[in-house]
């Protein structure tokens, strides 16, 4: 090889003394990693100390000396730094697109599972690039949390503890937002790079649908290419019994397929037309396979919209909503609505009776996006 190729980003780190230093020379590195001129662009140094017992960072064996911290990417500092800088337009990587053409589909199973009897949740969580098959003829080269869109669903109750960890495999930096959490920003939802962990503790306050998602520069591609999902905290006070599902909304925004895999484009992004709109990460998934239930049933669907730039304006074809609760569950409830927005970055609790046997489509009405995936059935049997 000639003395003129890129840096390995492990050579990058170990010379940096200064942010300054470290910009420049990442983009050299950019030519050779898709998207990581600009995902670096969130890095910043750090002295390493200052966190407390619930917010730690983890860095593996031979980096103790580092001197980088990364500062909350979804901060107005970090988003001024991309200025004049152009972020790379694909989601594809070789690990992205590795095996696509042997990715199985898989449905999303949409069931709230249960949450921790013991109060106390931890999760390990390894942010990482697959391919991900949302059709049977169309695979996306996917940025995700634990290998799926959307990444796992969480479920807790308001009070619990929820201990976090993220450990980035990827050469793209990566960060983990929880809408749930009331915690500095700055240091919990920092940036990692590669083989590097993130570590933070918090306790929800407020029940609801919550997102989560990656919140590295520049956000709209991160969340755009895969990397988000839902929370659901529950009240302290039990609701009444219920069959409960989650649905996350996404937009996806794809290139032509390369390498057996259609890309995320961060320019048809920037456009707001997406190809598909989905539920739980896959168009028109419980059209084929729907969700069944019983008459007497109540249904619980706790919808969460991750955009990243449309609401989810929730509606079953055929029914009401008994009870919409406005804020966290149990107040606040409203009755008899028929369909709801909820925008992106939000996330709301939605109820109703089965009381009729027969096939319920659920769709976001704004029918334009019902049409490209967003819509399902909700099967009622007798």
């Amino acid at each position: 090889m000639s003395s003129s190729a890129p840096p390995r980003l492990s050579e990058l780190l170990d010379r940096t003394a200064t942010r300054r230093d470290f910009i420049a020379r990442a983009s050299a590195l950019s030519l050779a990693i898709p998207a990581v001129g600009a995902a670096l662009t969130s890095c910043s140094p750090n002295a390493g100390g200052g966190a407390d017992s619930t917010q730690t960072s983890q860095t593996p064996a031979g980096q103790a000396g580092d001197s980088l911290v990364h500062h909350n990417s979804d901060s107005r500092l970090d988003s001024a730094l991309l200025k004049g800088r152009r972020p790379e337009s694909s989601s594809l990587t070789d690990e992205a697109a590795r095996g696509a053409e042997r990715s199985v589909f898989n449905r999303y199973d949409p069931a709230l599972p249960p949450a921790p009897a013991n109060g106390r949740l931890q999760l390990h969580w390894h942010a990482c690039e697959a391919p991900i098959r949302i059709s049977d003829d169309t695979v996306v080269a996917a940025w995700t949390f634990e290998g799926n869109i959307p990444g796992p669903i969480v479920h807790c109750r308001v009070g619990d503890t929820v201990e976090f960890t993220l450990t980035n495999d990827s050469d793209i930096p990566h960060s983990m937002d929880f809408h749930a959490a009331q915690i500095d920003p700055k240091v919990a939802f920092r940036s990692v790079v590669k083989s590097q962990s993130v570590s933070f503790t918090f306790k929800p306050k407020w029940a609801g649908a919550f997102m989560y998602h990656c919140g590295t520069a520049p956000v709209l591609m991160h969340i755009g290419s895969g990397m988000y999902g839902a929370i659901v905290v529950s009240p302290r006070e039990p609701l009444p019994a219920a069959k409960e599902f989650v649905i996350v909304e996404s937009e996806f925004y794809l290139s032509n397929a390369a390498r057996g895999a259609r890309p995320f484009d961060y320019q048809k992004m920037l456009s707001t037309v997406p190809d598909f709109v989905t539920f739980n990460g896959r168009p028109n998934q419980y059209i084929k396979e729907p969700i069944r239930v019983k008459i007497g049933d109540r249904v619980r669907f706790w919808v969460v919209s991750v955009g990243p730039q449309h609401p989810c304006n929730f509606h079953v074809v055929g029914e009401q909503f008994d009870t919409v609760y406005l804020g966290a569950p149990p107040g606040t409830p409203i009755r008899g609505v028929q369909t709801w927005a909820v925008p992106p970055g939000g996330g709301m609790c939605f109820e109703l009776l089965c009381d009729v046997a027969g096939e319920f489509p659920f769709v976001n009405h704004a029918f334009g996006h019902g049409q490209k995936g967003a819509i399902g059935i909700l099967s009622v049997e007798s």
